[in-house]
């Protein structure tokens, strides 16, 4: 057997949890305002992309207008990747994002 004189390492790996996706956490669909769409055709896609009734639709539509950004779904990544494909075939300006 051979003696060693430096002592056994241990590695110790860092994790960042701030980089590190979380798959607990929800993905979001994001949509932004912008200078082409109308506010009565962006209440008609909500309404038939996510079934939503005239009334959260309008509302939806409305913090697009005055905020310039509102969340209209959220879920797995990949539903999230097809709604914000689906609102781009319908001309709108979206985008996913981890909540």
């Amino acid at each position: 057997m051979v003696a060693t004189l430096a002592p056994e390492r241990q590695v110790e790996q860092e994790s960042d949890t701030a980089t590190r996706p979380d798959a607990d956490r929800p993905w979001v669909t994001i949509v932004w305002n912008d200078p082409v769409n109308t506010m009565n055709y962006v209440t008609h896609v909500f309404m038939k992309v996510f079934g939503y009734p005239k009334a959260q639709a309008n509302k939806l539509m409305l913090q697009v207008h005055n905020v310039g950004k509102a969340v209209v779904s959220s879920g797995a990544r990949e539903r999230m990747e097809l709604d914000v494909s689906t609102l781009h075939g319908y001309g709108l300006w979206a985008t996913l994002q981890q909540d």
